[in-house]
């Protein structure tokens, strides 16, 4: 991969071009330095002589690309800048995998990651992109429009098509890729193509990743994908792994704020109980608008028993339909919500959604699969789940329609959860909120 490198002719230590615009504000004595191009080698070196009383700027290095996965640009030079009192404040880089990096969602997403908006302003990333060889060209590009903005917070830039090169040490893998379902493709096709992606990810994660690394599954079917790959990845806590049903919360708390003539930061305690698919059940039983029940807000049953989940259930397809391509936008807001609720306490007295391993769950539904529930989080990154909520005859009968769909799809794919032999008994009616 082609990496520009450059030469230094220095009248006084001069910053290296990743810090540039975080030095040139705090280390205001250094003056201009000239940057010529140098003839490509594999590893170049760059320096400049210092007087005794200033920072030295260090070697920049490339690093040996069969070391690692492919690095991108400037991201390829590592720096060892020895101005540890003017980066005090920043913490430990942490390493975050994203799978799919070169589709529309990730398109979104990975400029949010590297802003600082998910995170914090002071959290240095490292972004590694995993992507495909027929994706590659396009990683490329997206390496290349990360550089151009200048991010300061973003410190590496690694792309790759082999999952343990690429997944080596995350902190979070954010697993966006997966198959689209084709016309006349059955579920229990799609089922199977998507979750041998998964269950070699989940493999590779087990392998190369933290110990402790928070997986989003969002390619769809996202709740069994998510199953799949935690089978595959006994060495990580089953707690660590989430399926993202965090838009479909989001659309009921807008319809909810839409139906009650509020704003949508007036409704709270919004609950997908189930499967990312139309079977899912937004609760509206335990939600509130401005701190009242929805029931006591909403008077209209009907419209909340039938319209507001039906909308919900389809709203995927809806929006495909007037804007002739998938929520790729609103799909990467979740997903920051999605990360943001993990990482920051939740307020108190609410909760958000998440599909988790059901093991241990309170609720009395089936162990051994992903279903989404409510969900608290100190802000640690790990969660509990919530225990105070209302579960009635009505909420009870969704709740156990989502819950049969989704231990069909786990006996679809146990072969890939090493669970002995696939059998595909799935509901005629099982599909996602986009393939209507």
């Amino acid at each position: 991969m082609a990496v520009t490198q450059f030469n230094l002719t220095c009248s006084k230590p001069r910053l290296h071009s990743s810090q540039l615009s975080f030095l040139s504000r705090t280390l205001p004595r250094h003056r201009h330095c000239s940057f010529a191009p140098l003839h490509r080698t594999q590893h170049a070196r760059i320096s400049c002589s210092v007087a005794p009383n200033e920072v030295q700027v260090p070697a920049v290095t490339t690093l040996d690309p069969k070391s690692k996965a492919d690095c991108y640009g400037v991201f390829c030079l590592t720096y060892d800048l020895r101005a540890e009192e003017e980066t005090r404040s920043w913490k430990k880089l942490i390493n975050i995998a994203v799978s799919g990096a070169a589709g529309m969602i990730a398109n979104h997403l990975l400029f949010k990651l590297a802003s600082g908006e998910v995170f914090g302003p002071d959290q240095p990333v490292a972004l590694k992109l995993l992507g495909s060889e027929r994706s590659i060209q396009a990683l490329e590009g997206v390496a290349m429009e990360l550089e151009d903005s200048l991010f300061p917070l973003l410190r590496e830039v690694s792309i790759g098509i082999d999952p343990y090169e690429v997944f080596q040490d995350a902190e979070w893998a954010l697993l966006i890729g997966a198959k689209p379902r084709g016309p006349g493709m059955e579920r229990a096709d799609l089922l199977d193509i998507n979750g041998q992606i998964y269950a070699a990810q989940g493999r590779a994660l087990n392998a190369v990743a933290s110990r402790n690394v928070k997986v989003i599954v969002v390619g769809n079917p996202c709740n069994t994908n998510a199953l799949i790959c935690l089978k595959n990845a006994p060495n990580i806590p089953a707690k660590n792994f989430h399926a993202l049903t965090r838009l479909d919360e989001n659309r009921a708390k807008c319809q909810l704020a839409l139906k009650a003539g509020v704003f949508y930061d007036k409704v709270s305690n919004v609950t997908i109980w189930g499967n990312h698919s139309t079977t899912q059940v937004p609760d509206f039983l335990n939600a509130k608008i401005d701190g009242l029940p929805v029931k006591e807000v909403v008077k209209d049953i009907r419209w909340l028993e039938e319209e507001f989940t039906e909308k919900v259930q389809k709203r995927g397809g809806a929006l495909i339909q007037k804007w002739g391509r998938s929520s790729a936008a609103s799909t990467s807001v979740s997903i920051v919500d999605a990360i943001r609720s993990l990482v920051t306490p939740t307020p108190e007295g609410d909760w958000f959604s998440s599909g988790v391993y059901s093991n241990g769950n309170p609720y009395g539904i089936a162990e051994g699969i992903v279903f989404s529930m409510p969900c608290r989080s100190k802000g640690d990154g790990d969660y509990e789940l919530v225990k105070d909520v209302i579960i009635d005859d009505y909420l009870r009968q969704r709740i156990k329609k989502t819950e049969a769909e989704l231990l069909a799809e786990k006996r679809c794919v146990a072969h890939l959860t090493g669970e002995g032999i696939a059998v595909c008994d799935l509901p005629g009616d099982t599909m996602l909120p986009g393939e209507m």
